[in-house]
């Protein structure tokens, strides 16, 4: 099976345990052990998979009485949230944060498909290819795009 594919079912794996509850604790060598991989595999679904940009906040202990916690970022209010995916985007940011920035506020109903496909659109490649720094003109645009969404 190739690492895509067990990463793949690792991240359904953890997203199915969290859709019944809002955060999830785990021992790295005990996933490994269930999907027959190595714990490192684990270590990257969780680092690309379960982050911020994605609605996830991680935190972990290591040693014997180790664990790592995969919690969702809670909604408190709309405009607290968008606040939290403006301070993700920083000075500049890759089209795939910025994408799943997109797609989490899509998750979380705060961004209609259209909406989103609409944002994509400005910031997608073909676009940021004309400037000499893409990630900080993208991230400029996004910010501003969010900022605007906050208010209306």
């Amino acid at each position: 099976m190739s690492n895509r594919n067990m990463s793949d079912i690792i991240e359904a794996y953890l997203k199915e345990v969290l859709q019944d509850t809002e955060r999830v604790e785990i021992r790295r060598s005990e996933i490994a052990d269930r999907f027959e991989c190595v714990p490192s595999q684990i270590n990257y679904v969780i680092n690309t998979r379960f982050t911020p940009k994605q609605g996830y906040q991680v935190e972990s202990k290591r040693g014997g009485g180790g664990y790592i916690r995969i919690m969702k970022l809670n909604i408190i209010d709309d405009a607290d949230y968008i606040d939290n995916m403006i301070s993700l985007v920083g000075n500049d940011i890759s089209l795939r944060d910025a994408v799943s920035i997109l797609t989490n506020l899509m998750k979380n109903e705060l961004l209609s498909e259209s909406e989103a496909a609409i944002m994509h659109s400005a910031i997608d490649k073909q676009v940021m290819s004309n400037f000499k720094s893409p990630d900080r003109v993208r991230a400029v645009i996004l910010r501003n795009m969010l900022e605007h969404l906050k208010y209306h």
